[in-house]
């Protein structure tokens, strides 16, 4: 998956960036309270993505269906 369609994502779930680090970027869900890394790069693996809604408390993408 995308990285960009990723983040879109994550905002529409209603995550936000916190910060930008050198390779990850930190997004955190204001409902739960949760944090997350999300690596930097181009494509994101099926199971990483996966791993990253299950820690913010969100559901994964249809795309990762």
């Amino acid at each position: 998956m995308k990285r960009s369609e990723f983040e879109r994502h994550l905002r529409s779930s209603g995550c936000l960036r916190v910060r930008e680090g050198g390779r990850h970027a930190i997004w955190s869900n204001p409902a739960n309270g949760a944090t997350a890394a999300v690596p930097r790069h181009n494509e994101l693996k099926r199971n990483t993505a996966r791993r990253i809604c299950f820690d913010l408390g969100i559901e994964k993408p249809p795309t990762l269906s």
